[in-house]
């Protein structure tokens, strides 16, 4: 490279380290306090899902949206659907959604008006 070309490869270098940090704090805003513990629940930073992306699907709509793809999968590749159930943590899966039906009953009685536990 020729020296005339430092300057302006150090512009171009600095202008994409903007742009990275920029990108960085839009894809990865802060967490505050309140989110923090409504997303995670219950469960530790190292706790099954540990992604926002997973634990949204894990909730409330994202788990119809996943049971339809799932569904839909299943319909139409039952052997790509089959491969992929199979790298599935089933345990702690398993764990999760009894506990998830187990919260959804137990909040279906409160709501009821029976008597809590």
């Amino acid at each position: 490279m020729t020296d005339r070309d430092d300057p302006v490869q150090a512009e171009i270098l600095a202008r994409l380290a903007v742009s990275r940090d920029e990108l960085r704090r839009l894809l990865d805003p802060p967490r505050r306090e309140s989110e923090q513990g409504s997303q995670t629940g219950d469960h530790g930073d190292h706790a099954f899902p540990r992604s926002r992306t997973m634990q949204m699907l894990m909730g409330g709509r994202g788990l119809g949206v996943l049971g339809a793809l799932a569904g839909g999968l299943f319909i139409a590749r039952p052997g790509l659907a089959l491969r992929l159930l199979r790298m599935l943590p089933t345990g702690t899966v398993a764990r999760m959604l009894l506990a998830k039906s187990l919260g959804a009953l137990r909040e279906g009685k409160n709501a009821s008006g029976g008597t809590p536990r």
